[in-house]
């Protein structure tokens, strides 16, 4: 594991992260910021009553701790292609499967997987491509 991180190339790790976070900004505002509250049952008045500090770093530790391992996942010098996909395939079918299931027993709107999934399918190959391009 201490082989692993000191070859990670943590400039290219921080700015995945920060990728995921510009892009969930994006993502449950302007895009689909209406669908997402009307499925997830997330108010207006419950969303500020939030301590947006600590929501917004907490996101971004997750952010930037999904982003170091998969980083390691990947290895030290992936090619763009090979990085981008698996990125694809980690959101998609590791993230949005996970999420899947557990709102399947939850009894979840499926238009909610869709825009969470989409995002987080979206954020990972975000990863691959910043990972792969940046070594």
């Amino acid at each position: 594991m201490e082989n692993a991180m000191g070859q990670l190339n943590w400039l290219a790790v921080i700015a995945a992260a920060v990728s995921a976070f510009l892009l969930g900004g994006l993502w449950y505002s302007v895009l689909f910021g209406e669908a997402w509250m009307a499925a997830s049952g997330v108010t207006r008045e419950r969303a500020q009553e939030a301590n947006q500090a600590k929501v917004f770093g907490i996101a971004f530790i997750w952010s930037l701790l999904g982003a170091g391992v998969f980083a390691m996942f990947l290895g030290p010098a992936p090619a763009f292609g090979f990085a981008t996909a698996a990125g694809f395939a980690a959101g998609l079918f590791w993230v949005a499967g996970s999420f899947a299931i557990n709102y399947q027993f939850e009894q979840r709107p499926a238009r909610l997987l869709m825009i969470n999934g989409g995002y987080h399918t979206l954020q990972y190959t975000l990863y691959g491509a910043i990972l792969g391009l940046w070594h």
